[in-house]
């Protein structure tokens, strides 16, 4: 399951905050913040979704994510990779390093994450 553009930005403070009430969420927005209605509505599908708990305190709700954001993210670029690159990592890499202004140093620091992931191999 996935979320949408808003809820992966909600989300994505969560994971900072790791534990939060809705108004502290709210906090995290810069101005103009969504309706505190909005950010509710979200987080109940959110729950839904067992993408994140709460514990209750009284009528208060303390948020915290279910999902890990690196557990997210990887089953997003899996999902991306089966997609849109015939299941295929080195189309994938190959396109990402073609298309998208990598500097010449960022370049060579993905060449050592590969090197090192080889040797672990």
């Amino acid at each position: 399951m996935q979320l949408s553009k808003a809820e992966e930005e909600l989300m994505n403070h969560l994971w900072k905050l790791e534990k939060a009430f809705l108004k502290d969420l709210l906090e995290q927005y810069t101005d103009p913040k969504p309706a505190t209605t909005t950010v509710a509505t979200m987080l109940k599908r959110m729950a839904d979704k067992n993408f994140v708990g709460y514990t209750l305190y009284g009528k208060s709700r303390e948020y915290y994510p279910l999902v890990k954001k690196k557990a997210y993210f990887s089953k997003h670029v899996n999902g991306l990779i089966k997609n849109f690159f015939n299941d295929s990592a080195s189309q994938f890499a190959s396109f990402f390093t073609k298309e998208t202004n990598l500097s010449k140093e960022e370049l060579a620091h993905l060449r050592e994450i590969i090197d090192q992931e080889l040797k672990n191999k």
